[in-house]
């Protein structure tokens, strides 16, 4: 019978979700919907010592802007639970002992010190059946000063028992079969005694197993913790069980070499998170996608195709397509370059897609951040519609529009210069009556009207009408001035035309 997939992503809350996170948790999310599977959301928690407040509430809000489904979690629940590795010592203990009895793994007693004093000693120093003789280990010492230290409460970890000169082999779905001597590989802590927590390696392999994970999908840098994984499969009895693993590619720097950081960001002036993160210790805020005016389809996009393609030369593809497409067969062993620029591109694309009484929606917060008020909905959409082509980000739509909910007070120099001559009052107040006896407002009704009457007037057209922007818009710019005119209302495209007029100082003769 083939086995179910079932995928994890497993993100410890240390501080906010990176982006390279977010992608790993959408090419498990895309894998498991593809196969009809489940997506586990597993929280990490086990270093205490880094647990940061708002961690785990800031990762459930940033999967669910980007559209991330959980089936299984701390939050969704499930029948593998629970969901938080701090609520399952007594699960790990269990796994810590049968290790112990089996005689795959040892107790040590080494201190913090005794480690240094070592690597001091010995060049390039590991942990390992070469060193393991010479230190306070329950391998290398006698049983009752083993049991005097235990019952005196000393601290102590649990390590792995990695015997030497071994071939492991990794099978990866992206890089195919990966070969390893075990005598790279050192006797890794599994469990430590002054928290009762295991460690990463130990928690993964048992929950993994106990959720019955089919594919372990994460990032490159946990590659070379594979071996390990493997032989503690071996080292449980699980070997038959063993998921597959996949390692996907790193996300890099846009410029330079290495991995992706938030230095690179903050440098090129782009989030690295998905949302906004107030650090609760320092008190840094960090911009994320969202509050910068990306959309989460345009996210979610864009990360897709970092590290994958779908085998044609399909760009814009929404999350069912992205679904549909979606295969390991297609995915780089290589690196993908962060192009933050085509992240932007992305966001257009969608913006230009969105409809209007949607973006309308994204909009309404910056106008009431800027205290605007009054407005409708429909009147917000119709004015989007009119100015997102060139808007890349939700703020730019209020760079090119601004001038629907706000009157122009200032008048842009150079169009003052070249567009308002001593004449331009005169013909202004013309084209106001002209205005004023429009029965009919609509776009095509009130071109006809005022192009008739420059027409007829023997007036320059280019510079009636651009005098006409420059009056209600404050500067030429902006869509077409009639399209313009039929969404404001008249009475207030006839104010701005008077205080135009009133304002615009006459140019010199």
């Amino acid at each position: 019978m083939e086995r179910k997939v079932r995928v994890r992503f497993a993100p410890s809350p240390t501080g906010p979700l990176h982006i390279g996170g977010v992608r790993t948790a959408l090419y498990n999310y895309l894998f498991a919907r593809k196969h009809g599977g489940d997506m586990i959301l597993r929280i990490e928690d086990t270093d205490s010592r880094r647990f940061v407040p708002g961690a785990e509430e800031y990762i459930n809000d940033s999967l669910s802007w980007l559209g991330i489904g959980i089936d299984e979690g701390v939050k969704e629940g499930g029948a593998y639970g629970p969901y938080k590795q701090s609520e399952r010592r007594d699960i790990y203990r269990k796994y810590t002992r049968q290790l112990l009895d089996d005689g795959k793994a040892y107790i040590a007693f080494d201190t913090p010190e005794e480690l240094e004093a070592a690597r001091q000693e010995i060049p390039n120093f590991q942990y390992d059946a070469s060193t393991r003789g010479r230190m306070r280990n329950s391998l290398a010492m006698d049983p009752e000063e083993v049991k005097r230290l235990m019952d005196e409460g000393a601290q102590y970890v649990v390590r792995i028992k990695i015997e030497p000169d071994q071939e492991v082999v990794v099978n990866d779905l992206i890089r195919g079969e990966v070969k390893v001597n075990s005598n790279i590989l050192d006797d890794k802590v599994l469990y430590k005694s002054t928290d009762d927590l295991p460690t990463y390696h130990l928690a993964n392999i048992v929950d993994d197993h106990l959720m019955e994970v089919s594919h372990v999908i994460r990032g490159e840098e946990w590659l070379p913790s594979a071996p390990l994984h493997v032989l503690l499969y071996r080292a449980l009895g699980w070997e038959d069980t063993m998921p597959q693993f996949v390692h996907l590619p790193l996300l890099l720097k846009p410029v330079g070499n290495g991995k992706l950081s938030k230095r690179d960001g903050d440098k090129l002036g782009f989030p690295v998170f998905p949302l906004e993160w107030h650090d609760p210790k320092s008190g840094e805020v960090s911009s994320g996608y969202r509050e910068k005016g990306y959309l989460p389809e345009a996210v979610v996009n864009f990360l897709a195709l970092l590290g994958w393609n779908p085998g044609d030369d399909s760009e814009v593809m929404d999350m069912p397509t992205l679904i549909d497409k979606f295969s390991f067969d297609h995915c780089s062993k290589s690196g993908a370059k962060f192009d933050f620029k085509k992240g932007i591109w992305f966001n257009h694309e969608y913006l230009m897609a969105a409809p209007d009484s949607e973006l309308a929606e994204l909009f309404r917060p910056i106008l009431e951040e800027k205290g605007i008020s009054g407005y409708s909905d429909d009147y917000i959409a119709r004015a989007i519609g009119m100015v997102k082509g060139r808007a890349n980000l939700i703020p730019d739509l209020w760079d090119q529009g601004d001038f629907f909910f706000i009157a122009p007070t200032q008048y842009a120099e150079k169009d003052v210069k070249k567009r308002w001559s001593a004449q331009t009052p005169a013909i202004m107040e013309e084209l106001i009556g002209v205005l004023e006896g429009i029965e009919d407002m609509s776009s095509a009704n009130a071109e006809k009207i005022v192009l008739d009457w420059i027409a007829s007037k023997g007036y320059h057209l280019g510079n009636v009408m651009n005098a006409f922007r420059l009056a209600v818009v404050g500067a030429c710019r902006g869509p077409h001035m009639f399209d313009i005119t039929e969404l404001m209302p008249r009475e207030e495209v006839v104010k701005r035309i008077r205080r135009a007029i009133e304002t615009i100082p006459a140019p010199a003769e």
